[in-house]
């Protein structure tokens, strides 16, 4: 018990000292968290840079990995990536997620879409979300939205082991490829006349 409650307060003040990402909404379905042919132990990235030499960050990792180039603050990379790049609602293999107001109105982070594990949990390469440059190879993030329709994230954090308790606000994926949004071109077509 002791333990337990060690651990908890171990992580909850690790946690604190994480702030460099805002929340969006605090409700989630615990069950919406765990997925019945994963567990904890299926869940490891693995952390440390490429070069161990320079620390790296989002913007420049995401262009590297994915091919889309776009340049400029990541929050801008969704309004640049209309007309030239895919834009969807839902990941796609090889394409960016865009988690906006990441640390306030004008921040935000990008993280590669490296596999697809399920319906409802992704992985992702990123770079700096621990603030320290470092890079995340196949990062768990997992769709905690109300409507399953991927508005909403939470990402494992390999450091405690577990899921990190703030949740994210997708703006979208974008890419991999050239074209348009992806909600605009199902609205266009005769399917959905």
């Amino acid at each position: 018990m002791a333990e337990s409650f060690l651990r908890l307060a171990v992580a909850a003040a690790f946690s604190m000292l994480l702030t460099a990402c805002a929340s969006s909404p605090d409700t989630y379905f615990a069950d919406d968290l765990a997925s019945p042919s994963k567990s904890d132990t299926d869940r490891q990235a693995r952390l440390g840079n490429e070069d161990d030499s320079s620390p790296m960050q989002c913007v420049p990792y995401a262009r590297a990995h994915s091919g889309i180039t776009i340049f400029g603050d990541a929050w801008t990379w969704w309004q640049k990536a209309a007309g030239k790049f895919t834009r969807s609602p839902t990941p796609v293999l090889g394409s960016v997620m865009v988690l906006a107001g990441y640390a306030g109105p004008n921040r935000a982070h990008l993280a590669v879409v490296s596999a697809m594990d399920t319906e409802r949990e992704i992985r992702v390469d990123h770079a700096n979300w621990f603030n320290d440059g470092s890079i995340l190879t196949d990062d768990p993030v997992v769709d905690v939205s109300a409507d399953n329709d991927w508005s909403s994230v939470k990402v494992w954090n390999p450091r405690t082991n577990a899921w990190g308790l703030k949740i994210y606000a997708v703006e979208g994926f974008i890419g991999p490829g050239p074209g348009g949004d992806v909600v605009a071109m199902l609205a266009g077509s005769p399917a959905s006349s």
